[in-house]
This record gives C-alpha cells, sequence and structure tokens, in this order.
C-alpha cells in the first residue's frame, strides 16, 4: 500500500531498469520454490515477481490479505513476502491466521516501511523469520529470500519425505501433515485446507469411521446442526480429485447412517 511509503521515501522510480538486471540465480534446486507475493502496492508486487523471477523462483501475487488467505487454501508455498499494510486483512492479522489458526510453518518474511526496533521485533516475535525494511534493493530481497529458505530448511517433495516427523500412507496414498502435501503415486494433489484436513483425520486412523457431526466440529471448529450438507460436499471433492489420478481405486467408503472412514 502506497500508506506504507513514508512521507518523502524515494519511490522505486529506478523500477524500469531493475526490470532489465541479471538475475543472480541463486535458486539451485530442481523443483523451484513457490514463493507467495503479499503485497498491494502494484508497481512494489511486480518488481518483487521480477526479483523472483530472475532469481529462479515461481512468484505468486496477492494484492490482498484476504486474497492471500484463498491462495493459502487452495495450494501449497515455501516462503511469503508479507506487506503489513493490506486491503481487507492486514498483515499482522494473515500472520496470526497462518501461524496460530492454521499452524503453518510457511517462512514469513515481513516487507515494511515500519522500521522502528519495536515494530521489528514484535513481528519476530509473532512468527516471521525475517524482516526488511522499505526501500530495499533487489539484491537485498533475494538474499534475505535464499537465507530464510536456506535456515529455514524449505524442503521439496522428495525432502519431504526424509524430513517430515510423520507421514501417513494409505495405498498409493501419502499425507504429509508437516508440509500439508498430498501425493498419490508421485504425483501431488491440490487439496483446499478443510480438505486437507478431513483426509489427514481419516488416514490418521483408517479403520475409524468418522460421523459428519465430527468431521464437521474437529475441520470447522463449530457445532454442527444436522442439514448442513459441507461435510459431504468436501468429501465428494476430495473423491473426485483423488480418482482423476487413480480412477480404478477408491480411497474413502461411506458407511451409511454412520459417516465416513478410509478403504
Amino acid at each position: 500500500m502506497t500508506a506504507d511509503r513514508q512521507p518523502g521515501e524515494k519511490p522505486y522510480k529506478e523500477f524500469d531498469s531493475l526490470l532489465g538486471m541479471e538475475g543472480t540465480a541463486m535458486q539451485t534446486d530442481d523443483r523451484k520454490k513457490r514463493i507467495l507475493i503479499v503485497e498491494d502496492d502494484a508497481d512494489i508486487n511486480r518488481l518483487l515477481k521480477t526479483i523472483l523471477q530472475k532469481n529462479g523462483y515461481v512468484p505468486e501475487q496477492a494484492f490482498s490479505g484476504t486474497e492471500a488467505r484463498l491462495l493459502l487454501g487452495a495450494g501449497m508455498y515455501d516462503l511469503i513476502l508479507l506487506d503489513l499494510m493490506l486491503p481487507g486483512m492486514t498483515g499482522e492479522d494473515l500472520l496470526e491466521y497462518i501461524r496460530n489458526e492454521k499452524k503453518l510453518s510457511i517462512p514469513v518474511i515481513v516487507l515494511s516501511a515500519k522500521g522502528s526496533l519495536k515494530d521489528r521485533v514484535g513481528l519476530l516475535l509473532e512468527g516471521a523469520d525475517d524482516y526488511l525494511t522499505k526501500p530495499f534493493e533487489p539484491e537485498e530481497v533475494a538474499a534475505h529470500v535464499c537465507a530464510v529458505l536456506r535456515r529455514c530448511g524449505a524442503a521439496d517433495t522428495e525432502d519431504v519425505q526424509e524430513k517430515a516427523a510423520q507421514v501417513y500412507a494409505h495405498k498409493s496414498l501419502a499425507v504429509y501433515p508437516e508440509a500439508r502435501r498430498v501425493m498419490l503415486k508421485d504425483r501431488e494433489i491440490s487439496l483446499t485446507a478443510h480438505e486437507f484436513d478431513i483426509l489427514l483425520l481419516l488416514i490418521q486412523n483408517p479403520d475409524k469411521v468418522y460421523s459428519r457431526e465430527n468431521l464437521y466440529e474437529q475441520v470447522w471448529k463449530g457445532g454442527y446442526y444436522g442439514e448442513d450438507n459441507t461435510v459431504n460436499v468436501h468429501v465428494s471433492n476430495i473423491r473426485k480429485k483423488l480418482a482423476k489420478e487413480e480412477p480404478e481405486e477408491e480411497y474413502i467408503q461411506t458407511v451409511w447412517g454412520i459417516g465416513f472412514k478410509m478403504k
């Protein structure tokens, strides 16, 4: 947000020349790291995207905290670049959602013009992994991203199998709770946050039958009133996504009159 730029601060007037800068190729893994940029200033967002692309990363852009929250529910990211002054949902609120509500361990680098010691320390204590003050240099952003990914051990799919604290497997299906990834026959299945939580519950106890009420209360953290079709819709979506990759196999069984279990 332009309001996050301090009075008298030099704007990114060298933006066009930065777009043509030579990349330092800091990304060395075979699988390119996906990085979510959460910044409502279009120029800064585009600049960050260019910096990341030049260094071998795969950036995805969000222009509000609300949009970032939706993207986090639909996909997986290796790192987040987070502005604070955002419309819809502030950067501080989004960080709290990431750390306290969703319990995600994705590394977060805060980018802000708020550069006081109190601001920096407060954000780090609340769950940020690093803090960059605006205005920044492109090389500085690239170096911090590289260092945080290295320090936090952002893992690719193969690394997850070795480093994750726990992996749940059923037939050809593997669920990684820490990375919040689902693999089926060596292909990653993209699930929403609620779909992932349902599948994780089922695969953690494959012989247990979960009622719709029980799934709703554990995943949505609220009361179940009997008429809500939400659980059925999400289970149906999970089945469709798994069947698309392995149509001959069925993974979730309906126990009529009770609920669902792994098949």
